[in-house]
């Protein structure tokens, strides 16, 4: 029986195997021990399959590119295995078993022993078959819950750890600024504070699970135009510094993250991946980022075939190589025998090469892939008969009973009650009508990003790998008593009505109707929400509004369920809908949180991460706008939303009181602090979210007429009164001025406490005193919630 797995040595250590010297000497040692080949080897990853025979992994032949000889590259090194578990449905233990032998293959075939980082997507989980699908991150943003979050992302990150994994392509920092972009399922929210404290939990949990997160895509890829994927970002300075910008210097200084991806778009004309001032002068300088900048899946090859700013590859790798780029993926293309070649003959400096190798390298050496005693067993495997692979099929479960009760947790506190005029919780209804394309469907739940979205849709034969139960099944056995009619009505996106007739007949028949609607998750044009799915605008897809219709003009009560990946428009039943209930693909428990919701069996606790809007036609447009982006009368279109960002309901009643203003004026280096009491005044138990929100009424420069700048989560029993504390520093009110440097200007400034930013309960006018204050990466980032004064009974 196999248990140890050993890679070749020498009587006397080298210096770069020495752990004992500084990880500054050793990769310097190693550096200058390196052929330019070698060096090169270890900036490029390849893509790969793993076997499900538990043998070596086979280079992944994708479209955009040309077949890999992996036997020719590995002499001189590989820097990184792109997707092993992520390619093709394989079983987790042989999946394993697969890397671990091809990690000695590598290790092996290089004169210095040095194994390749293995890297996957985990954007709503381990993108593995048979791994947990969690909700997609917009539905993080709607938890507002960054310990939950941060408790997810560790047991993701352990089970890529137990199996040979070493850095995840997560999270996604993007800010929505068009809902019409096709990934906003992947991303946390429109408000950048919202995105940084979720995202930055996400990355704690991560990273202290041993795994090197990536944060994604650096920086401006949701500023795109009109939406489009992968479309030029027309965006200015300003609005780059103050809303797309906070969230990745949130997560680096505060998470620790230790890999950024740099994006597809270009903003003015400048692509990320060849902008040396983004990479380098913002990202290493002024933040001082010291990890490995990996470039977007073909983003280097686009400098040429996209972005026409390089003649070849060469040029292509070399612009990105002093941008700041240290790592092509998913494989070898532009920093092969192209960047060779371009060093040899004096067009790209070997001082560039030898810079983006010091990082990688350094990055190798803190995950211990430079020690003597390196072992590519992973933990999932010790104690296992490796020379059986068979017995090892079924070995390792990444879907257990605690992701399970994580996913289930995330799942109901991410469900947001929109409008609700009594029928919920539904109680004891004797017949209900469960009509819509969602109902019945089991992937539903799932984002693009998931594994049976993303990679199973290819492999039809292959089972799902997880238990996906529907709302039919999860409603089911919420209300075992009820006779439960099921209705497709019309598919998600095919326009087909033909349905329409059995669904009217049976909301006519029931005493409520749950109409579950929303979107299916896909890829470049597969689905209706995902990467390449974008929208003309924010009408429900297919003829799904049409069903909505057919259904309210029944008169029997309409619950609205919306299984989605981005807001929609919902037209009329915004004001007819008895309630409407919203969950972004809520995972592999999804259905179950929704039942439970429906049933009242637990409590909404969710809010917005996005606006909806109540015009399918108004994007752009997100609740940060300044006074000009609101609605006026100077034009006939009107961005309200239906519902605003951070709004959601719950199944009791919370009266917000006695504010206490302790600090009216503070220095522009200084502090407010406020307290309130929050008081549950219903018969059930809730929880309620107080958000902070700062209006600044006159500035240097336009302002947004509110922005996010703390919240906390306070749950409730009947009765309960908790009094919240609120530190407010200054340094939350900075901006960036006319100069591009970020001030903090003396004068008034409102803190709106708010159950949503349209819904301000309590406000306290404060004003900043003394002179003009520039801060920089160093200044303070949070408003600080906590426990005041007991209050009175």
């Amino acid at each position: 029986m196999i248990t140890d797995v050993a890679v070749k040595t020498t009587p006397e250590v080298p210096l770069w195997n020495d752990p004992a010297l500084p990880v500054t000497a050793r990769v310097s040692a190693l550096i200058e021990a390196m052929t330019l080949e070698e060096k090169i080897g270890q900036l490029f990853g390849v893509w790969v399959g793993a076997s499900d025979e538990g043998g070596d992994v086979a280079p992944h032949q994708h479209e955009m590119e040309e077949a890999v000889d992996l036997d020719a590259l590995l002499p001189t090194g590989l820097g990184q295995l792109t997707r092993p578990f992520g390619t093709a449905p394989v079983d987790p233990a042989l999946g394993a078993l697969s890397l671990l032998r091809t990690q000695t293959r590598i290790a092996a075939a290089n004169r210095f022993g040095i194994p390749a980082v293995a890297h996957e997507e985990c954007l709503a989980g381990f993108a593995a078959w048979g791994a947990t699908a969690y909700p997609v991150p917009l539905s993080w943003g709607a938890t507002f819950d960054p310990d939950l979050i941060g408790r997810m992302a560790a047991a993701i990150g352990r089970d890529m750890r137990s199996v040979g994994v070493h850095q995840g392509l997560a999270p996604v920092l993007d800010v929505v600024r068009d809902a019409r972009w096709g990934r906003v399922e992947e991303t946390i929210g429109e408000d950048p504070y919202l995105v940084g404290t979720i995202g930055t939990a996400y990355v704690r949990g991560l990273e202290g699970a041993g795994i090197v997160a990536t944060l994604k895509h650096f920086a401006g890829y949701s500023a795109s135009r009109a939406g489009r994927n992968l479309a030029p970002a027309p965006m200015g300075p300003r609005e780059r510094a103050d809303v797309l910008l906070p969230p990745f210097e949130m997560a680096l200084r505060e998470g620790g993250a230790r890999s950024v991806m740099s994006s597809y778009t270009d903003t003015d004309g400048v692509p990320a991946a060849a902008d040396e001032a983004l990479l380098t002068g913002l990202l290493r300088d002024t933040w001082g980022f010291d990890g490995t900048v990996v470039a977007d899946y073909f983003g280097i090859a686009f400098l040429r075939t996209l972005h026409s700013v390089a003649a070849d590859w060469a040029q292509a790798a070399g612009t990105a190589l002093r941008a700041g780029v240290d790592v092509e993926l998913p494989t070898v293309k532009t920093f092969g025998a192209p960047l060779v070649e371009a060093v040899t003959a004096g067009r790209v400096p070997e001082s560039v090469i030898d810079r983006a190798l010091r990082r990688v390298l350094t990055q190798k050496a803190a995950l211990g892939l430079l020690d003597p005693d390196w072992n590519p067993l992973p933990s999932a495997l010790e104690g296992a008969d490796l020379d059986d692979p068979e017995a090892l099929r079924g070995r390792i479960d990444l879907d257990g009973p605690a992701n399970r009760e994580l996913a289930r947790a995330v799942a109901e506190e991410a469900v947001v009650l929109l409008s609700n005029d009594g029928t919920l919780p539904l109680g004891r209804p004797r017949r209900i009508a469960l009509v819509g394309p969602n109902a019945d469907e089991a992937t539903a739940v799932l984002g693009c990003y998931s594994f049976p979205q993303h990679i199973g849709v290819h492999h039809p034969q292959t089972p799902v790998g997880i238990e996906l139960p529907t709302l039919r099944d999860t409603l089911g056995a919420e209300f075992p008593d009820a006779d439960l009619t099921v209705v497709r009505g019309t598919g998600v996106d095919d326009g087909d009505l033909s349905g329409l007739p059995d669904a009217v007949r049976a909301a006519q028949d029931a005493d409520v109707v749950v109409a579950v609607l929303g979107d299916r998750a896909g890829l470049f044009g597969r689905g209706t929400s995902g990467e390449g799915c974008d929208v003309e605008s924010l009408v429900l897809p297919g003829a799904q509004q049409g069903l909505l219709d057919a259904l309210l003009d029944t008169g029997t009560p309409v619950v609205t369920v919306l299984l989605a990946g981005r807001p929609y428009a919902l037209g009329r039943a915004v004001a007819e809908s008895a309630a409407i209930v919203q969950s972004f693909f809520p995972g592999v428990e999804g259905t179950a949180a929704l039942a439970g919701v429906l049933s009242g069996r637990t409590s909404p606790s969710g809010r917005l991460p996005v606006s909806v809007p109540r015009g399918a036609g108004t994007q752009p447009s997100t609740y940060l706008g300044a006074r000009l982006a609101q609605a006026s009368e100077v034009s006939n279109v009107d961005p309200t939303p239906a519902f605003g960002f951070g709004h959601g309901l719950t199944y009791t009643t919370f009266a917000w009181s006695d504010l206490a203003v302790e600090t009216e004026e503070a220095a522009t280096d200084g502090e407010f602090a406020l307290s309130l009491t929050v008081r549950n005044t219903g018969d059930r138990h809730g929880t309620e979210v107080v958000q902070l929100y700062l209006h600044d009424p006159v500035a240097s420069v336009v302002q947004p007429v509110q922005r996010l700048v703390g919240y906390t989560r306070l749950p409730l029993a009947p009765g309960e009164a908790r009094r919240v504390r609120v530190t407010v520093p200054a340094d939350v009110a900075s901006f960036t001025g006319r100069d591009g440097r970020r001030v903090v200007e003396p004068g008034e400034l409102e803190l709106r406490l708010a159950a949503s930013s349209a819904d301000p309960r309590l406000t306290a006018t404060v004003t900043l005193t003394g002179p003009e204050r520039h801060v920089d990466h160093t200044r303070r980032l949070h408003a600080v919630f906590g426990p005041a004064d007991p209050a009175g009974a």
